[in-house]
């Protein structure tokens, strides 16, 4: 597995929208603050031209426009590390255009989540290239910083090999006067093992290579010529996969059919475990739960699946390394997220 380099004080983070860019003045606001707290811990930021611009559709421009963006921080040797400005809905369509055997020539981080899996789990699974699940680049124009975005930074620089679960997450959408506000923590953070009826009484420690990301976005990208699992998973298969997996906006009968079909095409079948993230939105029509949905495809497997992880839409989140071999250690309703 290609590796990139950690970053180091005085290289160059890149920032590019891979979908919908920021035109809100306060979203804006943030972006520059961002930059400026990671210039003054010693990083040069870039933005693409199309970080700042969005149309009315939610697109920052053409697929080809980012495509072009993107392979331009590719090639400049000073960039280390690409974040996506933010999620979307179209990141698909930058796809065919973006020169991925040059990053394969010169490997470098890319960071994002939600739409943003479509990029990381083509690099993982494709080009057999480490990328990272974690926050788009506005969380880092947050003021103070949240725990979960220095881990974030000592992550990628190599300092942090170990996270464990939060205290609290924001479970409600809250609006923003500054621009630069932190997390609303309203509510406890309580990991749960599904299908044991209690609410955290039992120890399990999964170990695998971690692959997953944003539900909504795998399943449209599997099948096609930008998903290679199949061949993935088996080449790791001495390893175990340890999927991480979370949805934006699915049903529960969406959620039950969605994995039973990945199950079926064969991509859980080197699974070491499953650990879920807390979904943004959730809804049912026949009165089923999030965790009977999630057991409906996956409870017959005999591999722990764990929910309401500190990954995906609610943050805070933890900083997931796409394709690193990793272990997740789970006791009393709280976890440890452990490189390997």
């Amino acid at each position: 597995m290609i590796i990139p380099e950690f970053l180091k004080q005085g290289d160059s983070i890149g920032v590019t929208a891979t979908s919908d860019g920021v035109s809100d003045p306060l979203d804006q606001k943030r972006f520059n603050n961002g930059k400026e707290q990671l210039e003054r811990r010693g990083f040069k930021i870039k933005f693409t031209r199309n970080v700042f611009s969005a149309d009315e559709k939610g697109r920052s421009s053409t697929g080809a426009e980012r495509g072009r963006q993107i392979s331009e921080l590719i090639a400049d040797e000073d960039v280390r590390m690409v974040i996506a400005a933010k999620g979307g809905n179209f990141l698909n369509e930058m796809l065919p255009h973006i020169d991925f055997e040059r990053w394969v020539r010169s490997p470098k981080w890319f960071q994002g989540y939600s739409d943003n899996t479509g990029l990381i789990h083509t690099l993982t699974t494709k080009y057999d290239m480490a990328a990272v699940y974690g926050s788009n680049f506005g969380e880092f124009g947050m003021e103070p910083w949240h725990c979960s975005v220095e881990n974030n930074l000592r992550v990628l620089s190599g300092g942090c090999r170990e996270q464990h679960s939060f205290d609290r997450y924001q479970k409600e959408m809250s609006e923003r006067i500054t621009g630069l506000e932190g997390y609303l923590e309203d509510t406890p953070v309580r990991w749960k093992i599904a299908g044991t009826g209690n609410d955290g009484l039992n120890k399990v420690k999964i170990r695998g290579r971690l692959l997953g990301g944003c539900l909504d976005v795998l399943i449209f990208l599997q099948g096609t010529k930008y998903d290679n699992t199949p061949e993935y998973i088996r080449k790791y298969k001495e390893d175990g996969v340890l999927w991480y997996l979370e949805s934006f906006d699915m049903s529960g009968e969406s959620l039950m059919m969605f994995l039973w079909q990945l199950k079926e095409i064969g991509w859980f079948r080197y699974s070491s475990g499953f650990i879920f993230g807390r979904p943004l939105f959730y809804k049912d029509y026949t009165n089923t739960d999030y965790e009977e949905a999630v057991l409906y495809a996956l409870g017959d497997l005999g591999v722990p699946v764990i929910l309401d992880c500190d990954f995906g839409h609610r943050g805070p989140r933890m900083t997931v390394i796409n394709g690193a071999l990793a272990e997740v250690e789970y006791e009393n309703g709280s976890g440890i997220l452990r490189y390997i």
